[in-house]
């Protein structure tokens, strides 16, 4: 005899297809939560390697806290209603059309946690944009002069002194410009570096970013909060190591189909160490472009001794490399 098909699945097909469910949402919401480039500290902001990206770190943890205590009441309480008052056979729901009080109550707790978090959050906000002193036993450093720039804000030591470095987005790499020999030598006579960002501890380094081509982004986690670097605009950042180390971030900004290689590093090293870095990096600029200087002027000959050849005397050339330039193993 034929008989007709389940109109509806069985109780054990339905229980697998339930825990089958539950099973893959929990399994797409640990891979979610527990991506290290994505979580940083899993549920805070990344900290300990400068002052501000500490600072930031406490004030979010301090939200944070707050937000799940409401999160927990709130929840509870409609968890606890849809229990209590769920629905039951012949039974009718008492009718309740509002409570003045509790109304008013709600609504004058949510003002008060709202103006606490204003309070904290203003109070922290100087620490975090403003740069302390450099210690006294840091690195040497200049006043650094007032940028003019109407919708950003330049973060200046108490004292105006820190290493004001110039950090430019180009696809994709990170350029780096150093005020080294002398704050005030020409920009193509002054010591860069390209990928790595080498600063002295124990002092207060100011970040002037821009990008040469299009939007990109600068973000080191561990020493604050991320930057833009804007086309024919300048942005700031600070940041302040105390002790040696390295960290490393990335462009955070989609610049083209190499983004993820552009990645960025900084490494801290002693005053007296970075002194040294710098000297030593000056003398590899002007050898490499003495070299190149020489190796220019050794093809011009070489075409110039040619039969029948027009090629441009010496007088003619193009300008000489900057000798604010890096070695070619640095440059992209």
């Amino acid at each position: 005899m034929n008989r007709m098909p389940a109109a509806l699945a069985s109780a054990s097909s339905r229980t697998r297809r339930r825990v089958f469910t539950l099973t893959f949402a929990a399994a797409l919401v640990g891979v979610l939560a527990l991506a290290g480039g994505a979580s940083a500290d899993l549920w805070t902001p990344e900290s300990g390697g400068s002052a501000n990206a500490d600072s930031i770190d406490t004030l979010y943890k301090l939200i944070l806290g707050v937000a799940v205590v409401v999160f927990v009441g709130v929840e509870g309480a409609l968890l606890y209603s849809l229990v209590k008052f769920r629905l039951r056979k012949d039974a009718v729901p008492a009718q309740i059309r509002g409570n003045t009080r509790l109304e008013i109550g709600w609504t004058l707790g949510a003002s008060f946690v709202l103006v606490i978090l204003a309070i904290v959050t203003f109070a922290m906000l100087p620490g975090i944009r403003t740069p302390p002193n450099s210690d006294r036993d840091g690195f040497v450093t200049d006043v650094v002069e007032n940028v003019k720039n109407a919708s950003a804000y330049q973060p200046r030591p108490p004292n105006g002194r820190s290493l004001n470095i110039k950090v430019n987005g180009q696809r994709y790499v990170w350029r780096y410009t150093y005020p080294y020999p002398k704050a005030d030598t020409p920009e193509h006579q002054k010591v860069a570096s390209y990928v790595e960002l080498v600063v002295p501890t124990k002092t207060t380094i100011t970040l002037d970013i821009e990008a040469q081509d299009v939007a990109h982004s600068w973000w080191i986690p561990a020493l604050g909060g991320k930057m833009d670097a804007v086309p024919g605009h300048t942005n700031f950042t600070w940041f302040k190591i105390d002790k040696p180390g390295t960290w490393r971030g990335q462009c955070a900004e989609l610049c083209g189909r190499n983004h993820a290689d552009m990645v960025a590093t900084v490494r801290a090293i002693s005053p007296d160490e970075f002194e040294t870095w710098l000297a030593d990096k000056k003398t590899e600029i002007d050898e490499s472009n003495q070299a190149a200087l020489a190796r220019r002027t050794e093809d011009a000959k070489e075409a110039g001794d040619a039969p029948g050849s027009d090629a441009p005397s010496e007088s003619s050339e193009g300008p000489t490399p900057s000798s604010g330039s890096s070695d070619t193993s640095e440059a992209p």
